[in-house]
């Protein structure tokens, strides 16, 4: 009965010398700080295709980061003489919904090239992330946003993927959605395996 006493006094000094929070933490996923998106890209022949765009929106649907968009669609491409046109105004197909989303004919040379990255020439996975700030690199405020990837697969066929979180959210993957604005078969693999995770 005496040993009985002693190891129930020494479990129980045990116990109090754990710091108060770290049980009622245990077992619980972290709250994220961070989003990672992520898809599988395969470049496509040809004139007409190859332009995505990754970006962030607040609840009112106003863009609060472009996290890339390819040069093609911001910087145009010109040949001889001819003075270069955005992309997006050259041909209008070029991920038209983070065109119309991020009111890109009101920004700067400057402001796109800071979200412009080069077409990858390469297949294969890319990744990009969002750590929670503003293009200006300030923090948001805590809420619910959503993320989208958009692909102008050829011409007028574009893919949009979607998904709501909260800043609030813990780690997991977050719930995407597609929509597809004309079938193309032949560069419809151009982006795949689109994932986007709070980590």
């Amino acid at each position: 009965m005496k040993v009985k006493k002693i190891i129930t006094a020494i479990v129980v000094t045990m116990l109090l010398a754990i710091p108060a929070g770290a049980l009622s933490k245990k077992g619980k996923a972290a709250k994220a700080n961070s989003l990672e998106v992520s898809f599988n890209y395969q470049r496509q022949a040809g004139p007409g295709s190859n332009q995505y765009a990754v970006w962030i929106e607040n609840e009112k649907g106003e863009v609060v980061k472009t996290l890339f968009i390819t040069s093609f669609t911001t910087k145009g491409r010109a040949r001889g003489n001819e003075q270069p046109i955005r992309g997006y105004i050259k041909r209008p197909a070029c991920v038209p919904t983070w065109v119309k989303a991020a009111k890109a004919n009101d920004l700067t040379d400057q402001q796109l090239d800071a979200v412009t990255g080069a077409t990858p020439q390469a297949s294969g996975t890319q990744t990009f992330i969002w750590d929670f700030t503003d293009q200006q690199g300030k923090a948001v405020q805590k809420g619910t946003y959503k993320v989208f990837v958009e692909a102008t697969l050829f011409n007028a066929s574009t893919i949009t993927y979607s998904g709501t979180f909260s800043t609030q959210d813990k780690a997991g993957n977050v719930t995407l959605t597609s929509q597809l604005t004309e079938p193309d078969e032949k560069h419809k693999d151009m982006v795949t395996d689109v994932k986007a995770t709070l980590k």
